[in-house]
């Protein structure tokens, strides 16, 4: 599944990641103008048209001696799609998973059990309360799709350049952080505190 979004992502096959994104940013560009119950009904009405209209076409080679007039669909039609005792609680435990270890981020942001992660996220959600006055969530999931399917591609045809100006940005970032936590209480380094402790012992 990795792999198909990858390749999907990456450009590989061009006339399916173009349908893919073709067919995402026409939805989403509907979504603008549309109420989400209207898009969804007229993509649905589309699909049937669309398979009724196959499935009609079969049966009228049928007629004309042409075709069997089997179903176009019988391969999907046959597919099993129920799921075993052990595959319903693997995935029961991976959703159980997910969701202690989104309360436990949760709780460690909110709960304020590192001082410097919480006031970044509460940075970021600053950060965001302008964003959102710009934008709205609309018109950022589409600036996301576009994002998707153009940065990876932009990344493997410029690696090395990237890759060096992000080591610039994140060794710089990771300066900043370390000089915050410097002067917050409560928060240096276990290196820091043993030396400061054999300090005063030798005192």
């Amino acid at each position: 599944m990795g792999s198909k979004v990858a390749d999907l992502l990456y450009w590989k096959d061009t006339r399916t990641s173009g349908a893919v994104f073709t067919g995402l940013m026409a939805s989403l560009l509907c979504l603008l103008h549309f109420s989400i119950v209207s898009v969804a009904a007229h993509l649905a009405l589309l699909g049937l048209c669309a398979t009724i209209s196959l499935r009609v076409y079969r049966k009228v080679l049928q007629a004309v001696h042409r075709g069997d007039g089997t179903n176009p669909f019988q391969a999907y039609l046959d597919m099993d799609l129920t799921l075993t005792r052990e595959q319903t609680e693997r995935l029961s435990q991976q959703i159980a998973s997910q969701v202690v270890s989104t309360a436990t981020q949760l709780r460690h942001f909110f709960l304020v059990e590192d001082l410097v992660d919480s006031l970044k996220l509460a940075l970021l959600f600053y950060i965001l309360t302008f964003v959102g006055a710009i934008f709205n969530g609309l018109t950022l999931v589409i600036l996301g799709v576009v994002a998707l399917f153009t940065i990876p591609l932009l990344y493997r045809q410029h690696q090395a350049q990237i890759d060096q100006y992000v080591g610039l940005v994140t060794n710089q970032l990771s300066h900043i952080k370390a000089k915050i936590r410097a002067k917050i209480p409560g928060t240096g380094t276990p290196a820091a505190s043993a030396v400061s402790g054999s300090k005063a012992k030798a005192e």
